[in-house]
């Protein structure tokens, strides 16, 4: 559904939390309940005794109606999608306990700035500046988190450090990342897979395209991760998400997803070899804040050593407590950004506070560790509803965010680690 047909909808009740900037998530279930997810309250229940079936039903038949399609027995389920909104309809006949409704909000824009993420302690000033950095040394970069941890939004912040002068294209199965509309006079070309056009077919006119950057919103499926993998082995790089309870296990939940038979050692050796950094960030309520804070908890590097071995080395690591520990990169990710010409140095784990992180690990030392792991939402506790503002100020789509400014030269990542 285009943006011109969203606009004849009515929203109704559901228009206070769709214009709260806030609020990423609404869902309405159960003949009368309704959960939204906020950025700063995670997932919390509401009372608003204007929302109930009929309402939603009327929604749905809009939808229906205005798309040239039925929503009933026959159809029962629906989905609508515009450039910053996403609706999932499913009819009573399926959801035995009422009709159920998401609303998925996909703003186009930045929420990330780099000020937000240091104020509230997302991530280190040293860490932000040499993941940046790993952007402007082409690293191939794997976010994962929990459900609700702000995955996509922070490949989308990365993805705003990429130089101007370098093409990207996003792959995605429904549109979040909205790049080409961010940078709309940057070389951008956002594709989106369908029933017609699938990974696969994609990632062959994608190559076509020229790109230097892929961007895949997220790994959820074996052709989802085969497209990773045929990326990054054809020399491109990629940014992208996936659902896994640390970085050092991403390789392991990518050949989970797989459907095929096809050989571990073989595909891990590929995933370690290519991808250089994976990210996992944690997502939870925080009593110090009295809010819902993210933050990154744990950086891993993949390489292959001389000996044609994968192994993994995690070099930041955020405890529980709050330590943070600190394991020097290996030489093999500091002659790859050398040979990117980002400047690296040399530090050492006692030029570091906290404690150091266990040394680079085999992936023989993993076998034992749990492969196929299921996306988890994360659990908060019950919050209180009047702390969600619901009447904000309206978002403001049609204003476009500045470009970052591109870096001219790149800081020694020696300097932005060593301190610390």
């Amino acid at each position: 559904m285009n943006d011109s047909l969203f606009d004849q909808l009515d929203f109704g009740a559901f228009q206070e939390y769709i214009n709260n900037d806030d609020i990423t998530d609404i869902s309405y279930t159960n003949n009368g309940q309704i959960w939204i997810r906020s950025l700063t309250q995670g997932s919390l229940r509401v009372e608003n005794p204007n929302i109930n079936n009929a309402v939603v039903e009327k929604l749905a038949f809009q939808c229906s109606n205005v798309m040239g399609t039925t929503f009933n027995m026959a159809k029962p389920f629906l989905d609508a999608e515009s450039t910053e909104l996403r609706m999932n309809f499913v009819h009573e006949s399926v959801a035995t306990n009422g009709i159920a409704l998401v609303i998925r909000k996909t703003p186009a824009k930045i929420r990330l700035q780099e000020e937000t993420l240091l104020n509230e302690e997302y991530v280190t000033k040293e860490i932000h500046d040499f993941l940046m950095q790993c952007v402007l040394g082409h690293c191939n970069i794997i976010v994962c988190g929990e459900t609700g941890s702000g995955k996509t939004e922070f490949v989308k912040y990365l993805a705003s450090h990429i130089q101007e002068n370098e093409k990207i294209i996003t792959v995605e199965d429904t549109l979040e990342l909205h790049l080409d509309k961010i940078y709309p006079n940057r070389d951008i070309v956002a594709m989106k897979t369908n029933n017609i056009a699938s990974y696969s077919d994609v990632l062959v006119t994608c190559m076509r395209q020229n790109p230097k950057w892929i961007l895949l919103s997220e790994v959820r499926s074996a052709e989802a991760v085969m497209a990773v993998r045929n990326s990054i082995s054809s020399g491109h790089n990629i940014l992208s998400t996936i659902h896994s309870d640390r970085a050092s296990a991403i390789p392991h939940r990518m050949y989970s997803l797989m459907e095929t038979d096809i050989d571990v050692e073989q595909f891990l050796n590929t995933i370690y070899r290519y991808v250089q950094l994976g990210v996992h960030i944690k997502a939870y309520y925080s009593k110090k804040y009295g809010k819902f804070h993210r933050e990154i908890d744990e950086i891993t590097e993949f390489y292959v050593d001389e000996n044609n071995e994968s192994k993994y080395n995690t070099i930041y690591q955020k405890t529980v407590t709050g330590k943070i520990k600190i394991q020097p990169i290996s030489d093999h990710l500091r002659e790859f950004l050398e040979n990117q010409n980002i400047p690296v140095g040399v530090f050492t784990a006692s030029e570091t506070k906290g404690d150091v992180a266990e040394g680079p690990q085999t992936v023989a030392q993993t076998q034992t560790q749990v492969v196929n792991q299921q996306p988890q939402a994360p659990v908060s506790p019950v919050a209180n509803p009047e702390q969600i503002k619901v009447n904000a100020v309206p978002q403001t789509p049609n204003v476009v965010p500045q470009q970052p400014p591109i870096v001219q030269q790149a800081k020694p990542i020696a300097d932005t680690l060593e301190t610390l």
